[in-house]
């Protein structure tokens, strides 16, 4: 049976059910605390960036986060974490949670997003090496999981180092 997925913002009331998607869908609660340690930091939180995917009767399953990064000063956003109820994995949950978070970040004029995730789930959205496009961190990582996305076709990559929001610590 196909789901028909319910995204939208989080509002201050689904922030319990965040965290509990974060806490079900990774191993410890890092991803989950990373999530309230980006929603208390001005620097990086943006209204209307943190997604949620319901299903037909609200119940929410899955999250895709947006948050303020810069590529050398260019202002960027960095795609982390995206989770999912292990129960409702691999139904589309996750992708049109990102799909939104994607779709909301261009409509509010956002140009370029990077992820650093897995190589063969990403590019799905358009994301593709941004080693290509001279972008790279501080710490070492596989080339192939640090993508980037343009959100506007007359908005080439810039290069640069990704410089994430102050939680993540790197």
């Amino acid at each position: 049976m196909r789901t028909t997925w319910i995204t939208r913002a989080e509002t201050r009331a689904d922030i319990p059910a965040v965290r509990e998607i974060n806490l079900a869908a990774f191993p410890t609660a890092e991803e989950a605390d990373l999530v309230d340690a980006l929603r208390a930091d001005p620097d990086a939180w943006i209204d209307g960036l943190s997604l949620v995917a319901a299903d037909e009767t609200g119940h929410l399953v899955g999250h895709a986060l947006l948050t303020r990064c810069h590529i050398d000063d260019t202002p960027a956003l960095c795609l982390a974490p995206c989770a999912v109820r292990p129960e409702r994995q691999n139904t589309g949950a996750g992708s049109a949670a990102i799909r939104a978070a994607l779709t909301a970040a261009k409509d509010m004029g956002e140009r370029y997003v990077v992820v650093l995730g897995h190589p063969a789930y990403y590019p799905r959205f358009g994301f593709t090496p941004a080693s290509a496009d001279g972008i790279t961190l501080t710490v070492d990582v596989p080339d192939e999981a640090l993508m980037a996305l343009t959100l506007e076709a007359d908005a080439p990559l810039p290069s640069g180092t990704v410089h994430y929001a102050a939680p993540f610590g790197i």
